[in-house]
């Protein structure tokens, strides 16, 4: 950690305007006219080249890459492939608040794992930040199902995005500690395009788009600026302050839904919302007891 308050400023920055930069994805994903698994593949496949001019200026790796590790990505990438499919999806049926809570719930589900792994019982916080998360979460899915079954269905894909992505960090963790993390991402990337894009052609969506712009936004938001600021800022923060970024996600997503689609939230709302955010932020801090998740990882949708 830098001692230097003045010196924290850059960081600092790069960490809100990564956040603010995937929060924004959800909106561009809306905007498509191609289809939502067809976007996530547009989303990598403009910014790879760009990934892998990144992954060139980091450190080669020491060692030749072994078959098990490669065969770790090439498994981990199906999952962050479904990942997006299914993020994307869900954000067609559900508000855009919504989508980015249940899309970051990856945090809260490696903080459970992390009790299987190292066999112990959540500590007092920790049971607070598990009951702030059903309760939040069944706030917010009832209140999606008021609106309309569809609504509810959306939130499920987006809470399955969730699922795929803890389970793509999982799996991948000897290869995020061999591999730089462009290399890494630029790698997942590549792997992940031909599962995005038969998905895509198997649900019968339209792949090539009419209007380049909301997917060239997407590719530079998500996949440039975001990732770009988090991999630079994660570093110099703690896991705390990494959690409470997180919350601007939402946050940005929920205004954006607001002024671009006429999402509105209610009092009760706000306060699942705010419940299950809380949790995110108790699962980020545990995280770091746990050791489920790295400490250049941020839990969150850096991808």
């Amino acid at each position: 950690m830098e001692s230097n308050p003045r010196h924290r400023l850059v960081p600092l920055a790069a960490l809100l305007v990564g956040n603010a930069a995937l929060a924004l994805g959800a909106w561009f994903v809306r905007l498509a006219d191609s289809g939502p698994v067809a976007a996530g593949f547009w989303r990598l496949a403009l910014a790879l080249p760009l990934l892998f001019l990144f992954a060139r200026g980091e450190p080669r790796p020491a060692e030749a890459t072994s078959r098990k590790l490669l065969l770790a990505i090439a498994l981990g990438s199906i999952f962050f492939a479904l990942d997006l499919a299914s993020w994307h999806v869900g954000i067609g049926f559900t508000r855009l608040g919504n989508a980015a809570l249940f899309g970051n719930s990856g945090s809260l589900i490696l903080m459970v794992w992390g009790f299987v792994a190292w066999r112990r019982w959540p500590r007092a916080r920790e049971w607070l930040g598990i009951a702030a998360a059903f309760v939040g979460a069944a706030i917010l899915m009832g209140r999606s199902f008021e609106v309309s079954a569809q609504t509810l269905i959306g939130d499920l894909f987006c809470l399955l995005a969730g699922l795929l992505y803890a389970g793509y960090l999982l799996i991948l963790q000897d290869a995020r500690r061999a591999l730089t993390s462009w290399r890494l991402l630029s790698w997942s990337s590549a792997a992940g395009l031909p599962v995005l894009l038969a998905i895509a052609l198997f649900l019968g969506e339209p792949v090539w788009p009419h209007d380049w712009a909301p997917l060239v936004a997407l590719a530079f938001t998500s996949q440039i600026v975001g990732q770009g600021c988090l991999v630079y800022s994660l570093r110099h923060f703690s896991p705390l302050a990494i959690g409470l970024a997180l919350l601007t996600q939402p946050a940005i997503a929920a205004l954006a839904g607001w002024l671009a689609f006429g999402e509105t939230l209610g009092p009760i709302d706000v306060l699942g919302m705010a419940l299950l955010a809380a949790a995110l932020v108790i699962a980020r801090v545990a995280g770091e007891s746990t050791e489920a998740d790295e400490p250049d990882t941020p839990g969150s949708r850096e991808t």
